[in-house]
């Protein structure tokens, strides 16, 4: 049993099984935990690169392919704690929607996003309709 601001989330709880109200308290809680969990794997991921990679990575090495090596692997680190940042920011996000009782609700359209969405897509803030018509206007706007 897991518990955060006093609501009480049953340890086999699924939230496709809810029949109560859309984003009712334990639902919310629900989400809530996964988001923290989710975030605080990231942060520990990136402080482990960092002490593993980053500050063992030696850049002035004497060979050019071995350095060229570091080089690259130090560079594809970065852009790896970066991706991870930004996604860190949105899972910050999607806590600030839970506190404002946003959560769960596609930003566009108004409606419910489904829940096995939010399931694989936690921090989501479209539903899967317009998500896709997102990804086709990109596309289409890309393509010209």
């Amino acid at each position: 049993m897991a518990t955060l601001g006093g609501v009480i989330v049953p340890p086999d709880y699924d939230p496709e099984k809810d029949k109560g109200k859309f984003m009712n308290p334990v639902m919310l809680e629900y989400f809530r935990l996964r988001l923290i969990e989710w975030r605080t794997e990231l942060l520990k991921e990136s402080q482990e690169t960092i002490q593993k990679t980053l500050q063992g990575t030696e850049l002035q090495q004497p060979d050019l392919a071995d350095r060229a090596s570091a080089e690259t692997d130090h560079a594809l680190e970065l852009r790896t704690r970066d991706r991870e940042r930004k996604l860190i920011n949105k899972i910050n996000q999607a806590l600030e929607r839970i506190n404002d009782g946003e959560y769960g609700f596609c930003e566009e359209t108004g409606e419910p996003i489904s829940i096995p969405r939010l399931k694989a897509r936690p921090n989501a803030t479209l539903s899967l309709e317009a998500q896709e018509r997102h990804e086709r206007m990109e596309k289409t706007h890309r393509d010209d």
